[in-house]
């Protein structure tokens, strides 16, 4: 899709009168370790970002190109976490559900309308509207994702030295072999979302 398109989704909002449109995404819903983040973005309408597209479709490289220009020339944006404890107490769902909260809560401009990536929503306090595939199709949750992954990749980066076994700074937290056989070996660490590995446990 071209960044042209990308607006199509928030077009049909404009044209019935909603002018202030947040996207919102998350990153690291189903890693073993670590906390799942959230990005709340409003760009300028129809601001052209070449290359802006889900943050999964591109290279890390060129997130970390259009990581700044986000920020620069968003009208508003915010990031949220919620922790691995958290998950573990309340489901990675309904922590997911935090961490887009206290993502809009940073929002220095109040939006009219939240576009949610994916297709479950809660009460965030505003009109939402879900978007299956959304950060593949709507230009604010695509900033969004891109702000999410970036953002938790960096936190990922900084457990890594602080627990430099697991090799935190190649898969992110995901349960790769390589992260299962570090699990093996050392057993978890703090940061690591203990109900995300019960199965492995009792398999052992």
């Amino acid at each position: 899709m071209s960044v042209e398109n990308m607006w199509e989704i928030e077009d049909g909002f404009y044209s019935r009168g909603v002018n202030v449109i947040c996207g919102v995404d998350e990153a690291g819903r189903g890693p073993l370790a670590g906390p799942v983040c959230a990005a709340a973005v409003i760009l300028p309408k129809h601001l052209q970002l070449p290359g802006l597209t889900d943050s999964k479709k591109l290279s890390d490289k060129k997130r970390r190109e259009l990581f700044p220009l986000i920020r620069e020339q968003a009208l508003a944006w915010g990031v949220g976490f919620a922790s691995e404890a958290e998950i573990d107490e309340i489901n990675i769902l309904q922590a997911t559900f935090l961490a887009m909260k206290r993502a809009m809560a940073q929002l220095s401009l109040s939006p009219e309308l939240a576009l949610i990536d994916g297709n479950r929503e809660t009460d965030f306090g505003l009109p939402v509207h879900t978007v299956v595939k959304g950060d593949s199709l709507s230009a604010n949750i695509a900033a969004a994702s891109i702000l999410a992954k970036v953002s938790r990749d960096d936190y990922m980066l900084d457990m890594a030295r602080q627990y430099p076994q697991y090799g935190f700074e190649i898969h992110k937290g995901y349960g790769t072999r390589a992260h299962y056989d570090a699990l093996r070996e050392f057993g978890p660490c703090p940061i690591h979302r203990r109900t995300f590995l019960r199965k492995f446990y009792g398999e052992q």
